[in-house]
Formats: C-alpha cells, sequence, structure tokens
C-alpha cells in the first residue's frame, strides 16, 4: 500500500534536512566563505576582529576548470545526421544555454543539482524545464533500478508583515501536488488543484557527478581538495600575521622612557611612528645615555614553500595543469606539453559529460512526453552533443579533419562538424555544394539559392 502523499512529503524532507549541513559546508568552501580552521579557539578568541582570514579558494579554480570544458551544443536522434531542432527549440526556450552551466558547477560542488520538468500554462508553448540547487530539491531513488521515485522542493517566501512562509512541490510518477507549511502542518496549497498529469515517473532528474554503485546520490568535486584548501588558507593567514609582526626589523630601546618620543614639536609620536622605523631619530639628542638595537627580521620563505607544495598535492588530484596554478620555469613549456599536461583533465571533462549527457537526455524525453503527449521509442537512443573538451588550435583540428577525410575515413558532413560548424552554417555549406555542382553542369544558379535557409532532403547530400 501507497503511503500517504504527505507521509511522503515529510520523509524527503527529512531526508533532506539530514543533508543540507553538508550541502551547505560544500557551497561555503566553493564561495570562500568558510570559516577558518586549524587554529585554537583561545587564540581567536585573544585576537578578535584583528585576525582577517586569508582565502586562496582551490576549491573553486577546481570546480570551474572542470566546468568550463562542459557546454551542449545539441541532441541528436537516432541516425540522424543533424541536430535536432525540436529539442534544441525547448533548450533555448528555457534559457538553458546559461543555466546548465549553473546547474553543472552545483553538481560538481554539491554532489548533485536537479531538472524539473512541466506544462507551460500559455497555449501552445513550449515544456518549461528549470534547474534546480540540491539545497531546495531531494530525490529519492529506487534501490534496484535507481531511477527516481519521488521528489521535493522546498522554499520559504518572505511576507510583508509575520513570518516568511514556507512551501513545498511534491512530484510523484503520476502526481504533481503543491504544499504550504500552517500552524506547523503541512496542508496542501489551496491556491494550487494537484497536476494528475499521468506521466508514469517523477518530472525530477537529477545531474549526479560521480555516482557510485551504492551510492548514487554522487560525491562532490571538492571532497578531497577541500581538507588541502583549508590548510592553505590557515599557512596563508599565519604568514600575513608574520608579516605584520616579525617580518619587519623589531627594535628595542634601553635607558628610555615614554617622554622621550617626541616630535621636533616636542608632541607625542603614534605608536606605528614607534615601531616602523623612527626610534633612531627620535632619541638623538635626548637621552645621550640610551641604547638602541634591533633583532633580526624573520624569513617567510617556509609559508612560501608549504603552499607551493600543498598546491602541487592540489593539483594532482584536481587533474590541473601546473601552469593553472601559477608554476612555471625561465623555460616556457612548448605547446604540446601544455595540451600533454592537460590530458588528465580533459578525460574528467569527457567522464562528466557521458554522466551529465545522460541527465540532459532523460529530461529532454520528459519535455517531449508533456509536449507531443506521447512517448516516443526512438529518443531512447537520444544523443547528448558536447562541444569538445580539449583546447585543440584551428591549424590543428583542421589539419587532422582534413586529413581523415582525403584518406576516405570521414565524410564531408562530418568533418564540418568535427572542425565546429554549427548546423546552421553546415546546411547553408550543402546548398553552396549543390548550387556549385548545378553550375558544373552548365546550369544558372542565381546567388539567392545560396543564403541561409531551408534545405531541402535532397540537396544534403
Amino acid at each position: 500500500m501507497a503511503p500517504e502523499p504527505v507521509d511522503q512529503l515529510k520523509y524527503l524532507l527529512d531526508c533532506h534536512k539530514k543533508e543540507l549541513t553538508d550541502l551547505r559546508e560544500l557551497n561555503a568552501h566553493y564561495e570562500g566563505t568558510m570559516d577558518l580552521s586549524y587554529i585554537h579557539p583561545e587564540l581567536l578568541a585573544e585576537l578578535d576582529d584583528r585576525l582577517q582570514q586569508v582565502v586562496i579558494n582551490w576549491p573553486e579554480l577546481v570546480v570551474d576548470s572542470l566546468d568550463e570544458r562542459l557546454d551542449v551544443e545539441g541532441f541528436r536522434l537516432r541516425d540522424a545526421a543533424e541536430a535536432d531542432d525540436d529539442l534544441w527549440d525547448i533548450w533555448q526556450f528555457n534559457d538553458l544555454d546559461e543555466v546548465s552551466q549553473q546547474g553543472h558547477v552545483d553538481a560538481l560542488v554539491m554532489k548533485r543539482a536537479f531538472t524539473i520538468t512541466g506544462a507551460n500554462d500559455e497555449v501552445g508553448g513550449l515544456p518549461l524545464v528549470t534547474v534546480e540547487s540540491p539545497l531546495q530539491v531531494y530525490a529519492d531513488f529506487d534501490s534496484r533500478t535507481r531511477a527516481v521515485t519521488s521528489a521535493v522542493k522546498t522554499w520559504k517566501e518572505d511576507q510583508p508583515e509575520g513570518p516568511a512562509i514556507e512551501y513545498a512541490s511534491l512530484y510523484l510518477p503520476n502526481e504533481t501536488s503543491w504544499w504550504l507549511r500552517k500552524n506547523g502542518q503541512w496542508v496542501l496549497n489551496p491556491d494550487f488543484e494537484p497536476d494528475m498529469h499521468d506521466l508514469g515517473v517523477v518530472p525530477v532528474v537529477p545531474i549526479v557527478n560521480r555516482p557510485r554503485l551504492k551510492c548514487p546520490g554522487g560525491r562532490s568535486e571538492l571532497a578531497s581538495i577541500v581538507p588541502l584548501s583549508m590548510a592553505a588558507n590557515k599557512i596563508a593567514t599565519d604568514m600575513m600575521v608574520s608579516a605584520e609582526f616579525h617580518a619587519m626589523p623589531r627594535r628595542y630601546v634601553l635607558g628610555a622612557d615614554e617622554a622621550d618620543f617626541t616630535d621636533e614639536h616636542n608632541r607625542p609620536v603614534t605608536g606605528w611612528s614607534k615601531v616602523a622605523g623612527r626610534v633612531w631619530a627620535m632619541l638623538k639628542g635626548k637621552n645621550e645615555g640610551a641604547e638602541v638595537g634591533q633583532f633580526p627580521e624573520a624569513n617567510l620563505s617556509n609559508f612560501h614553500e608549504t603552499l607551493n607544495q600543498l598546491a602541487r598535492i592540489v593539483a594532482s588530484l584536481g587533474a590541473l595543469p601546473p601552469q593553472f596554478l601559477g608554476f612555471s620555469t625561465d623555460n616556457p613549456a612548448s605547446a604540446d606539453a601544455i595540451r600533454s599536461s592537460e590530458a588528465r583533465l580533459v578525460k574528467r571533462a569527457e567522464r562528466r559529460q557521458r554522466a551529465f549527457g545522460g541527465a540532459w537526455e532523460r529530461t529532454m524525453r520528459i519535455a517531449h512526453r508533456i509536449q507531443t503527449s506521447r512517448w516516443d521509442d526512438s529518443l531512447h537512443r537520444l544523443e547528448t552533443l558536447w562541444r569538445d573538451a580539449s583546447t585543440p588550435t584551428v591549424a590543428q583540428k583542421a589539419d587532422a579533419s582534413t586529413k581523415l577525410h582525403a584518406a576516405g575515413i570521414v565524410p564531408t558532413e562530418q568533418t564540418r562538424e568535427d572542425l565546429g560548424y554549427t548546423s546552421v552554417q553546415r546546411a547553408r555549406m550543402r546548398k553552396m555544394d549543390a548550387a556549385d555542382a548545378r553550375r558544373a553542369m552548365g546550369e544558372d544558379v542565381p546567388d539567392d539559392d545560396v543564403l541561409p535557409g531551408e534545405v531541402p532532403v535532397e540537396s544534403a547530400a
């Protein structure tokens, strides 16, 4: 017997609450707003607000270096030569060019992000697809199929008067309902009737980073980076404290009192003038018996070496090329050496493309079902098209692609796709090819025939 919707809602909210602390901590590390670690509480209490934390935000570098190589360029159906225009219309209608990147960042940082797909209230409108944060959405998985069995989204809205109101949306395979918290109890929102969509699947799709067989919820890209980042922040903060109190030569005066520290107008000098360098001049001619000396300044190179060693470990764990962390030599690396150093990062990005691509494909299947009111079996072999995760030069891509084409391994259309031309550009090129072929046969082809537009199927050779 299936549990009541309100019981499912409470269960999902309880599960979500248990992981919120961990998710918020991971998000704080990416944003660089975490608390300073590895310092004794008594020392923090003594220094009070005089200690300003130095943040070396390696978590942001690790995540952004990977996210910058995750760009969706379209969706291709089985046996199709071009990206599907209908699915791309849904993508563009929902501004997923921009929002998908935010979802990728959240998934890399906080283990997962989510897409939620629903109908559009406008007549003839395309389906609505939103990308959601794991700080607001939680999904429950089937232990056998790993499919989402139920999901919840919760948020609060401030009111002009009184406390904020807490809302929730409950997503089930055949029903979506909206709730609000009233007098400490969850009740159906009277402003919205439950939507009996009868999809047969929950319209919530998780975009999971690093899922594992017994951990379908994923793992943060920062799991191994955070301890090193915290240690680097501690070392950097200690270095700044040492620079303040020990890097500058410390001077001492024997046989003098406060009255000796005055300027040429017999006015007391500030404490900084005493510390920072005018001690020699203050006592001249005032107290002949005074003795002035100087302690050697501290050497901060030990901090530099520690930070460099931590940076090397972060580069190894995060698959980052040395130049990403500022390591360089007197002889600049060659182009081949730079590409070689990026090999692990490129492969890691390709792995994420495969995992994230599956989530986007499931999202597009649901959107297509909502748009057409039927499930299309051909979409089971839907393919997400990604931009090349590596960074070859234009000359290298052109050289490799043309050689493969000249050898008869790759056809013309695939060569153009490998070179990065868009579907619109490739369509115009096909029209130009067809026009050139007609001219070669003696036909008079006007220039209007090669302008961008619809390309007949028979001319798409």
